[in-house]
């Protein structure tokens, strides 16, 4: 029974009639609004197949149902959309922003050759008349020309994990791409600003599909993102291809064409992004944690309320838990975690954000330099060692980037079966002697200078390997470096945890695409013998430092990371301590329960009880409390 307006009610617990170890919703307050159209108007619970120790959560529903409509616009899609469809519908929005990120990145490409842009208004090269093309004069130029894009990625990825964990996901993403809009406006003279747009863009979205997916389909969410993100590359390449037929490549046309183009997608996505909930966690986060129990219901679906409500409880939890570590989370101070004690370090406790921030950098630094930007940037010269002429070069590139495109889709069916780390070592192995070969046969095309055809068979093999290079790396190691950051941080400083991965993808690109045009000129093929030997030296590096976060909630990373030892072995080994040594822990989505509530069997926090999990600077234990111990509800409505 609900009270009236304002009035703060408590779950039907009587003195001497405890809740069994099985019934997930503690004794909590429920904070009734007046009534207009209803958050929960309309949804069915009756039929749900509640057990006899669910019977409070039905009542929680019925007052949940009173809570102030304007709370959440009528236009947003939530009220519409359920479950699979939702989940759908985010999926297509997250995929645009990544399709854009993808486009970008591929738009320079073609940008970089063009004749007007790279000799007459970069003057990095001279015109090769015979063949219509710009050859490089002075690669330190053309390498910091597009460096200081990932320059301005780098900031912007900084400036959004920031603004995001105060104004939310959504916002970001509008202002991400009016910044992307206006960068693209100013062309030429707007890498910087792009880069920005570009960078906020990559440090939010990734997270809020990771915040509205379900754990067991997270690897699969962001794969289908990334599918969308080699299509934008696709997009971008063939448009830049199709306008250097335009005066022979000479008009000004074929790079300022490709560069206002990306201005549709950035428009659409500030368009729709508006009509689209907010990340569930992050709301709780904010207190505001009516409008996040309904969206989490909604995502899960109405059949599966019980569920949502114990995954709703596992995340107010765990973010009370984080709060009490939470006053040392600027960049500096997250950073910084990784030193020892003595010289500051450690503000984190057992939560260990610092250690997660150094994965996640050097993850994406890995990433660049196991060989892709290599091969995206230089397939044209590859493909030419073959013997194919600048034209068909060029085509066979393209190809290589539908082929690319498709190669994403294994990691849609693989990274929630296989799980993050075996993908990354069969993706190393395989990229791995790929490079050597491509290396190797581009060296005995080189050879063989008068032998017309062993110089094209050898050319050929060499860029055989291309392919299966690019399939390897769309297949693992292109999605699990974004998807992983979007992973492991705490929900208080996740956004801002994801954007030490764009800081860490922001080096790795800025430094290759500058150090890449000499390591070719000076090294020649060797260069890919560099990226092959980074490909092998990264397994023992996953292998030993990089525990699996594949079907494993968001909540639970704090209990993976929860070691001292930075050894993977000793994070699953503490991991499966604490799930051992509480076996509510380890059942708590089955049977209703919190994932910390596991710990000691309440919710809500309080210090002592010689199992609590200790996540805060000096080892105090912290375990769960009933919240009417404290008599406060649900806050920030």
């Amino acid at each position: 029974m609900c009270g009236s307006d304002g009035e703060t009610q408590y779950g039907n617990q009587q003195p001497g009639n405890e809740q069994t170890s099985t019934s997930f919703i503690q004794a909590q307050p429920i904070v009734v609004f007046p009534l207009r159209h209803g958050i929960l108007a309309g949804l069915d619970v009756s039929h749900v197949d509640f057990d006899p120790h669910l019977s409070a959560l039905r009542q929680e529903l019925d007052c949940i149902g009173e809570v102030d409509m304007d709370l959440i616009p009528k236009h947003n899609i939530v009220h519409r959309l359920e479950k699979r469809k939702l989940l759908i519908a985010i999926n297509c929005v997250a995929g645009l922003a990544i399709f854009f990120f993808g486009y970008d990145q591929g738009m320079m490409g073609s940008v970089n050759v063009s004749i007007d842009y790279g000799a007459y208004r970069m003057g990095y090269g001279d015109v090769d008349d015979e063949n219509g093309q710009v050859v490089v004069k002075d690669s330190t130029l053309q390498g910091g020309i597009v460096s200081v894009y990932y320059l301005g990625t780098l900031v912007g990825c900084l400036l959004g994990g920031w603004i995001g964990e105060k104004i939310g996901r959504i916002k970001v993403m509008a202002i991400g791409s009016i910044w992307g809009v206006i960068g693209a406006s100013l062309q030429t003279s707007a890498r910087l600003v792009n880069g920005i747009g570009t960078g906020m863009l990559n440090v939010i979205v990734p997270v809020w599909a990771t915040e509205t997916a379900s754990h067991t389909s997270r690897g699969q969410f962001v794969a289908i993102e990334f599918t969308l993100n080699i299509f934008g590359v696709v997009v971008a390449y063939w448009l830049g291809f199709g306008c250097s037929f335009l005066d022979d490549g000479y008009s000004p046309f074929v790079w300022r064409f490709p560069i206002a183009f990306q201005i549709i997608p950035l428009i659409f996505l500030f368009a729709i992004v508006w009509f689209f909930p907010e990340s569930p966690r992050w709301l709780v986060k904010v207190g505001r944690e009516a409008e996040a129990r309904y969206i989490l219901g909604r995502l899960r679906g109405e059949d599966d309320y019980g569920l949502a409500e114990a995954e709703f409880q596992d995340i107010r939890n765990v973010a009370e838990l984080e709060k009490k570590s939470g006053k040392l989370n600027s960049y500096f101070h997250m950073l910084w975690d990784a030193m020892p004690k003595r010289l500051g370090g450690g503000t984190s406790g057992n939560l260990h954000i610092g250690r997660r921030v150094q994965l996640v950098i050097w993850l994406q630094i890995l990433q660049e330099w196991i060989g892709i930007a290599g091969v995206t940037i230089y397939a044209n010269d590859i493909f030419s060692q073959a013997g194919y002429s600048v034209f068909k070069s060029r085509w066979i590139a393209g190809i290589n980037d539908i082929f690319y495109m498709f190669s994403t889709l294994i990691a849609v069916f693989t990274l929630d079966r296989l799980g993050r780390r075996v993908s990354l070592f069969w993706g190393n192995i395989v990229m791995g002697i790929a490079m050597f070969l491509s290396g190797g046969f581009s060296r005995l095309a080189q050879n063989n200078p008068n032998d017309e055809s062993k110089r094209a068979a050898y050319g050929a093999a060499g860029a055989a390997f291309t392919f299966v290079f690019t399939a390897g790396f769309g297949a693992t190691w292109l999605t699990i470096p974004w998807l992983y950051p979007a992973e492991i941080f705490p929900l208080q400083v996740r956004a801002k945890g994801n954007a030490w991965g764009v800081v860490g993808w922001s080096i790795g690109n800025g430094w290759t695409t500058l150090l890449l045009p000499t390591m070719f000129k000076n090294i020649s093929e060797k260069t890919f013998y560099v990226f092959g030997a980074c490909n092998f030296i990264s397994i023992p590096i996953v292998w030993a430092f990089y525990p699996e976060s594949n079907q494993r909630t968001l909540e639970e990373m704090d209990l993976l990371f929860a070691a001292d030892s930075v050894w993977n072995w000793d994070a699953e080994k503490t991991f499966a301590r604490l799930k051992a040594e509480n076996p509510d822990l380890v059942q708590a989505a089955q049977r209703h329960q919190s994932v910390v509530d596991g710990l000691e069997g309440g919710g809500g926090v309080k210090k002592g009880g010689h199992r609590g999990m200790s996540l805060v600077p000096g080892g105090e234990k912290m375990v769960v409390e009933s919240e009417d111990a404290h008599g406060s509800g649900d806050g920030g409505m």
